[in-house]
């Protein structure tokens, strides 16, 4: 049995592996390295705090992930396959590491963000799609 995520710690695990996997992805790895050109050293402490505070309202996230993914859509139009995408193989890494309700947390969170975005960002769905 796995265990659930539990710590900064199990959140570092998970955005590593996670970002492991998107980076080799064939849709995905391209706007984050090609397009985006992420500083990961600077980008994964980001993705610490803001998993952190998502599942354990820690208060370490300040950013604006809206604003940061309208400017990369002017660059590279985001789908809803790419989101879709993100959504799948986010939920395949959390499943692959972790069970519990906060493995089950950190899903429906990422869903929540990854429909807030395409409708605030990418405008691929609109809020009445969503009824």
């Amino acid at each position: 049995m796995k265990k659930d995520i539990q710590s900064r710690k199990d959140i570092i695990a998970l955005v590593d592996r996670f970002y492991e996997v998107v980076r080799k992805d064939e849709m995905l790895g391209i706007i984050f390295d090609d397009v985006a050109k992420v500083n990961w050293l600077k980008h994964l402490p980001v993705m610490y705090d803001f998993w952190e505070n998502t599942l354990f309202y820690t208060g370490t996230y300040t950013g604006n992930p809206v604003q940061n993914h309208r400017q990369l859509n002017t660059k590279y139009p985001l789908t809803k396959a790419h989101f879709d995408h993100w959504i799948s193989l986010f939920n395949k890494i959390v499943d692959e590491l972790f069970e519990g309700e906060k493995a089950d947390l950190a899903k429906q969170r990422a869903l929540s963000i990854a429909t807030v975005l395409q409708i605030k960002v990418a405008q691929v769905i609109s809020p009445e799609q969503l009824l």
